[in-house]
């Protein structure tokens, strides 16, 4: 088997390596050559359609739809589809994967979505869960394959459903840090004790094992060597409230979320650990 990857960024860089563990034939891609040194001996592909030529498969881990379609469906890279299997596991709304489906479709192949849960310690221990989008039939032949990456490999529904999924939990990355963040700057303000408060926390049903990963980066001011950054937790924030928008539904706690992270990042902390949330809600706490 052969793989082309394209994307070797903060979570490609350790899934793709998780590949070459498994020794499984690789040919990489990413816009930024360098970043692909840490791959060793693997075959480095020039254009994304020396990633697909030869492939039997290939994965997807990008930033946005608008990157998988630059790359994926261009004219260069678009005619070499046919007879293959293209895995996207980026995090995108319903509607971009289902239309990158058909594009891919339509040029002969084939199409899983498999956007994962965890951040860059699950993908280096392949503990990342993996939701899966597409038949059944195509589910089981990539099993395997995806087994690399985490235990529990899910398959979710038709293409689309997995991506919904996947907003969804990020909704409550974002909504749940920003509420932890701001009860942890209200007890600094008012000089009552966190540990205590951690200590009460933890033995009710309000806990979520989220608050203790990002407690001391929030407590030290401490973004630096991000397993998630900023930027991208709002670019998933973004998408989540177009999609339920469009749903009809109430958006106005995540729209405060949005507005929350994007003082994060104007304040400097895009490519920082989204926990720099904290900073912009008790930005005047030293």
């Amino acid at each position: 088997m052969r793989v082309g990857f394209i994307g070797i960024g903060l979570m490609g860089l350790p899934m793709a390596q998780k590949l070459v563990e498994a020794g499984i034939e690789l040919v990489a891609y990413n816009r930024t050559p360098e970043k692909l040194e840490p791959l060793g001996g693997v075959k480095i592909a020039q254009q994304p359609a020396d990633a697909i030529i030869g492939s039997d498969c290939i994965m997807l881990m990008l930033t946005n739809a608008s990157a998988i379609c630059s790359l994926l469906l261009s004219e260069d890279a678009k005619p070499h589809l046919a007879g293959k299997t293209v895995i996207q596991m980026s995090t995108i709304a319903p509607n971009e994967s289902m239309a990158i489906a058909q594009e891919v479709i339509a040029a002969g192949g084939e199409y899983l979505e498999a956007p994962v849960l965890g951040s860059i310690p699950e993908a280096q221990s392949g503990k990342l869960i993996v939701m899966v989008g597409g038949t059944e039939a195509h589910f089981e032949r990539w099993r395997d394959l995806l087994q690399n990456f985490g235990t529990e490999i899910l398959l979710i529904g038709e293409v689309g459903s997995a991506s919904a999924i996947k907003l969804a939990l990020n909704q409550l990355i974002a909504s749940l840090s920003t509420a932890f963040a701001l009860s942890l700057g209200f007890l600094e303000r008012q000089g009552a004790s966190v540990d205590i408060f951690m200590q009460i926390l933890r033995q009710s049903a309000l806990y979520a094992p989220t608050f203790d990963k990002k407690l001391p980066r929030m407590r030290d001011r401490n973004y630096s060597h991000p397993n998630f950054p900023t930027k991208h937790l709002l670019k998933d924030t973004e998408l989540f409230i177009n999609a339920a928008q469009g749903e009809g539904m109430n958006i106005s706690s995540i729209e405060g979320v949005k507005k929350i992270l994007e003082i994060a990042i104007t304040s400097g902390f895009a490519d920082a650990d989204y926990s720099s949330l904290f900073s912009a809600i008790a930005r005047d706490i030293s």
